[in-house]
């Protein structure tokens, strides 16, 4: 998910980066960019009942593993992001959170807060968040190396661990065992 709506952001250019490594690793990638797909505002009256909702829930609802990618504006997410995470959180129990984030510092508050917000949908996180700034990302590429590594083995873990859980969440969803994913079952 990208969650900026500027065009040829360096958020674009790092997502566009991890999807290519992601399908290199033979994972399959639906990228929510708001840039191409804007989300209405969030209403809890009348949002559930747009004729665009049920489409993006069920992505949403199908997806193994949200990554959430946004710029670090003034120590927070982007609204975009946050409108994204109002519409969404019932659909996020049992799966892994990837965070990536655009900073000036190390979008480590960011981050926390993306955490925080896993956490309290019942999602898990990868250890360590993905954190840039301009120097890494120049034009349209990625330009540190080291940078791009971290890139590289964050696709790894996404493939490995979003796999793992993603075998877990649905046989605890199937399952008669007591658990978290219990309240979840149809």
């Amino acid at each position: 998910m990208v969650g900026t709506q500027s065009r040829g952001s360096a958020l674009s250019t790092v997502v566009g980066h991890i999807t290519r490594q992601l399908k290199s690793e033979g994972c399959s990638v639906d990228v929510l960019d708001f840039e191409m797909e804007p989300l209405a505002f969030y209403n809890p009256e009348v949002t559930h009942s747009l004729p665009a909702y049920a489409a993006l829930q069920a992505r949403v609802d199908g997806a193994d593993v949200i990554m959430l990618a946004t710029p670090d504006y003034h120590g927070g997410v982007s609204g975009a992001i946050k409108n994204f995470l109002d519409h969404f959180w019932r659909e996020f129990a049992g799966k892994l959170f990837v965070t990536i984030v655009g900073s000036n510092e190390k979008g480590l508050t960011v981050t926390d807060q993306l955490r925080t917000v896993a956490r309290q949908c019942y999602a898990w996180t990868l250890p360590y968040g993905v954190a840039f700034t301009h120097h890494d990302v120049q034009g349209g590429r990625i330009v540190n190396k080291l940078f791009k590594n971290r890139l590289k083995m964050t696709a790894r873990d996404v493939c490995v661990y979003g796999r793992l859980l993603a075998w877990q969440r649905r046989a605890d969803l199937k399952g008669a065992t007591p658990g978290f994913m219990a309240k979840y079952r149809k």
